[in-house]
């Protein structure tokens, strides 16, 4: 077994990023395909493949493929050498990614259109962004400032056009977002907060236990919270066929391969590499749904997703010049240090 994962570690971290950030992209088309087949075939009028069968059992069979795949890594050794802080950034990430970020973007699905959630869903690096500079000290230069303030401007000019039945105002009634478009941007936020608290943390967890304590905290805190709103009664079909042979699929593919390519390229990339891979997942995202669901962008998220996709663009300048910068620095050190065993 240990033969086995070393195999995968020895794939570049660039690699592991793309891989995620494709699977990320067919993420949404491929739930709201799974709730619409649920529908054709109803249980007693009760869609067995609800936003809530769907993250409660497909985080489940996700669990029982990371045990089978990182069982080791659970133990009350492992357990003893976790310190406070630590056990405290595992139950933020698994209430904000585990929890809420999944919830949200399922019940955004269920109220607006799949590109909408997409689209909505970059104001996430942009923020991400913003906490790493004022938390983490991260260094940033003006293009990839204005980058982020522009597609942050691009979320906003597809929550302004947008026009939905069901409104909540905001800003004195100037500004009005949907309601699935609000969910969308919760959601946003949650995984924000949870990245920043997830690159701290993988310095010093074990992968493994890292993303099985996340997924059994995540899906605790969420079925105890629908518990707390619907009742019991809400998870009646969870035990069907139907359901658990999809999400055996939906598991393994979208929650376990996403989740493991992406802590991985967390691990080995740095915050640069990470920003080019989220660059492409808008642009896989919306095809995505073209192919999966025939879904085509309006004029609204033509205009804000070309606004963000110019944000992207000069985000992607600025980071090549940080990185040079930094390659500029690391040889001046290198130049200075080799000059100094010659002086001696």
């Amino acid at each position: 077994m240990n033969q086995r994962l070393a195999i995968f570690h020895r794939v570049p971290g660039k690699v592991y990023l793309l891989l995620s950030i494709i699977i990320f992209g067919l993420a949404s088309p491929v739930t709201r395909k799974l709730i619409d087949l649920g529908k054709q075939h109803l249980i007693d009028g009760r869609n067995p493949i609800s936003f809530c069968n769907l993250l409660f059992v497909g985080n489940l069979s996700a669990l029982l493929l990371l045990i089978f795949i990182y069982g080791r890594q659970i133990s009350w050794q492992i357990f003893k050498q976790f310190t406070l802080k630590d056990w405290f950034g595992l139950i933020s990430v698994g209430i904000f990614s585990g929890a809420l970020a999944p919830a949200l973007g399922f019940l955004a699905l269920d109220l607006t259109s799949v590109n909408n959630v997409i689209l909505i869903g970059r104001i996430e690096p942009p923020l991400t962004l913003t906490l790493s500079v004022l938390l983490l000290k991260a260094r940033i230069n003006y293009w990839v400032g204005c980058g982020s303030l522009i597609s942050f401007l691009g979320v906003l000019s597809i929550v302004w056009l947008q026009s939905s039945d069901e409104t909540i105002s905001m800003m004195g009634g100037k500004l009005e977002i949907g309601t699935g478009e609000l969910c969308a941007v919760l959601g946003a936020i949650s995984v924000s907060i949870a990245n920043l608290i997830s690159k701290v943390s993988l310095n010093k967890i074990p992968l493994g236990s890292f993303t099985i304590i996340r997924n059994i905290l995540g899906t605790i805190i969420f079925f105890v919270i629908v518990v707390k709103l619907y009742g019991l009664i809400h998870f009646t079909d969870v035990f069907s066929p139907f359901l658990w042979q999809w999400m055996l699929i939906y598991g393994a593919i979208i929650v376990v391969a996403g989740q493991l390519c992406w802590f991985m390229g967390l691990k080995s990339t740095k915050a640069a590499d990470v920003s080019l891979a989220t660059s492409f997942s808008p642009i896989l995202g919306i095809i995505a749904a073209y192919l999966i669901l025939g879904e085509i962008p309006n004029t609204s998220q033509y205009i804000g997703g070309t606004i963000i996709m110019m944000g992207i663009m000069l985000t992607q300048i600025g980071v090549r010049q940080l990185n040079q910068q930094n390659l500029m620095i690391s040889n001046t050190k290198d130049a200075d240090i080799q000059a100094g065993f010659k002086g001696i």
